[in-house]
């Protein structure tokens, strides 16, 4: 983990049977602990909504390190909370991937935090946009993209029904 990128988020939510000790928002590499129990339930998750969860492994986890992306978590002690990468999709365009929240910490911002955080990033980075799909499956996922004020594309990617959303940042 590298903690000199440390990004504090100032979240003080309380979760339902859960009590946030500090949460932190921390730059990692794909292959560090903390995203461990990210892939494995987002693979878990990818499953049980459309049958497969192979699409975390659809991008090469060096393509999410710098200079070109990066991989953010939340940290709430040592509980991975929510987590998202992203890669350079073209010159002027970074791609989200991976965006996943706790089940144990979901409905509470943290997802939106680690949004804003990547397009923060992605501004640092040089990006003018950022792009994301998600699925039909994932309803909450659509209605948070479309809250934030990205614009839908429409299917960009490899996936069937996949919904593409952006993000101008320039603004």
């Amino acid at each position: 983990m590298d903690s000199s990128v440390d990004r504090a988020t100032g979240h003080d939510h309380i979760s339902p049977g859960r009590t946030l000790v500090s949460v932190k928002c921390v730059s990692v590499r794909l292959g560090d602990s903390e995203v461990a129990p990210l892939l494995l339930d987002l693979h878990r998750e990818y499953e049980t909504r459309y049958g497969t969860g192979d699409s975390v492994h659809d991008v090469d986890g060096s393509e999410f390190d710098p200079p070109f992306g990066g991989f953010l978590v939340l940290l709430d002690g040592d509980t991975t909370v929510a987590g998202g990468g992203l890669h350079q999709f073209n010159a002027t365009t970074a791609e989200v991937k991976r965006m996943w929240t706790n089940p144990e910490y979901r409905r509470q911002g943290h997802a939106k935090t680690i949004l804003r955080e990547l397009a923060s990033l992605a501004r640092d980075l040089g990006y003018e946009r950022m792009r994301l799909e998600t699925g039909y499956a994932q309803p909450e996922a659509l209605a948070l993209y479309r809250s934030l004020g990205f614009t839908e594309i429409g299917n960009y990617g490899i996936y069937d029904h996949a919904s593409g959303f952006e993000l101008n940042l320039t603004r």
